[in-house]
């Protein structure tokens, strides 16, 4: 009896360990995976890290921070964190109403919306081809390259820009130089790491114009895991109300903002279909500013135009 009382209990444990998101442990900390970027001259997975590492030191927890064992492109990591297939637990990504379904989203924007703010990459022999574009209007001649899956996709489309996706990360690029498509927007807070990643693939920032839309990059984890996403939250809470949050940003992103020159540029205006409604869009703390000193930047205030 007493046998058959401990087989029973085992597999309790079993299936309530099964039916449930774990923080996997090594010597008594938490294993926090993230995905292990696409290349490994990747720098852009640099400041999320810290971010992420920063938070979770100041929500007090005894972690372990690691990349995974394989490389991943975003969407397999996104349908293994949804299906807690174990390889990741954590994920940082551009927000959408699909994705805030599926997913658990910590909603403090992590690069403070510089993520819609967007500069094109175009072929380095046609640098003048978009310096006649003064609206949305004028743009919608050209064709843009996307990642076929990337909600910026879905959100170029609803304003009625022409988008050729592809299934790739680095293929855009090669794309974009073989001229299958005019340009390829990026967010302010990657492009420049992408340029010298990709100074030798033909490609050049574009000097003319950017995009603006309102969207936000989240840490996400798993719909069940509550503590990790309450460990998360907290822990950028503290951040933000320490000043340390801002100081990280300043760090990674103030060069950024300072070679994008957005008051030099003619910025269009988008829509965002996708922005869910949950939003933290009324807490301008969390929001990077044109025009209001960020952490000792000052940015002159863009041209906005539909």
């Amino acid at each position: 009896m007493p046998a058959l009382y401990a087989i029973s209990l085992t597999l309790v444990i079993l299936l309530a360990t099964a039916a449930m998101p774990q923080i996997a442990q090594a010597a008594g900390r938490m294993v926090i995976v993230y995905p292990k970027p696409e290349t490994d001259t990747d720098d852009r997975t640099r400041y999320p890290t810290l971010l992420l590492a920063l938070a979770l030191k100041k929500s007090g927890a005894n972690y372990v921070l690691q990349p995974s064992k394989t490389y991943m492109q975003q969407g397999r990591a996104l349908a293994l964190l949804e299906h807690n297939m174990g390889e990741v637990n954590v994920v940082w990504s551009m927000t959408s109403i699909d994705r805030e379904e599926r997913l658990r989203p910590i909603r403090i924007p992590i690069y403070k919306g510089l993520i819609g703010w967007r500069i094109p990459f175009i072929s380095a022999n046609r640098q003048d081809l978009l310096s006649n574009v003064k609206s949305v209007q004028d743009l919608a001649k050209f064709v843009a390259g996307q990642g076929h899956d990337w909600p910026d996709t879905e959100i170029l489309r609803a304003n009625k820009l022409q988008v050729m996706g592809i299934g790739e990360y680095n293929a855009l690029f090669r794309t974009l130089a073989m001229r299958r498509f005019d340009y390829f927007p990026r967010s302010v807070a990657e492009i420049w790491a992408e340029a010298d990643m990709h100074a030798s693939d033909g490609v050049v920032v574009d000097r003319h114009i950017a995009l603006h839309y309102p969207t936000a990059f989240y840490f996400f984890v798993n719909k069940r895991n509550a503590e990790l996403a309450r460990l998360i939250r907290s822990g950028l809470e503290k951040a933000i109300q320490d000043g340390s949050f801002d100081e990280l940003f300043q760090a990674h992103m103030g060069p950024y903002l300072k070679a994008a020159q957005l008051e030099k540029r003619v910025v269009l205006e988008l829509n965002n279909p996708l922005l869910p409604p949950l939003t933290p869009l009324d807490r301008p703390e969390l929001w990077y500013q044109p025009g209001k000193t960020q952490t000792g930047l000052q940015q002159g205030v863009p041209h906005m135009t539909q």
